[in-house]
């Protein structure tokens, strides 16, 4: 197995279009009173109405992914599936407005980061983060506002803090 970029055989690709077709420049006058951070503001103001319902496929993703869990057991396949839904979701929530739903996606890929093997994962508290994110982008439980939401959090951080405090940390 290749090592190293190197190593590898890899073929550079071309875009068949160059974009400067596709985009208009700005005059120089137009330039001058451009703001690029206004601009992605406004963007970002458009498309948020669909922000809650790209959040539920992230979490009807991250279900999917456990009940395959559920029904053939935690495997390095099955459990590389829930990871990557809970990574999508940790990538996404604060742009979608779930900042909230983000850590605790994230605390959830740090549980699976750290945990030496798929078979030491506890089902019980994998199940509850999936559980807690469900509920959390159900109930509209975006930030540090909602306080039932963050208890939430702080319980799943002990107890998968208190878990991983049984393995000692992997030497690089």
């Amino acid at each position: 197995m290749a090592d190293t970029a190197k190593d590898q055989q890899y073929e550079v690709l071309s875009p068949p279009t160059s974009l400067r077709t596709k985009v208009r420049e700005l005059t120089p006058r137009e330039a001058k009173k451009f703001d690029p951070v206004k601009a992605a503001e406004i963007a970002l103001g458009r498309l948020s109405h669909h922000f809650g319902g790209w959040m539920d496929n992230e979490t009807k993703a991250l279900m999917a992914a456990w009940e395959q869990i559920k029904k053939e057991g935690m495997s390095e396949e099955t459990l590389a599936s829930l990871f990557q839904a809970a990574h999508n979701i940790k990538g996404q929530a604060l742009t979608l407005g779930f900042p909230l739903v983000g850590e605790v996606a994230a605390n959830m890929c740090h549980l699976i980061e750290t945990t030496p093997s798929p078979q030491t994962i506890p089902l019980k508290l994998a199940g509850q983060y999936v559980d807690a994110i469900r509920a959390m982008v159900m109930e509209g439980a975006k930030d540090d506002a909602n306080k039932t939401g963050v208890e939430l959090l702080k319980s799943l951080q002990v107890v998968t803090d208190e878990f991983l405090a049984k393995f000692p940390p992997k030497s690089d």
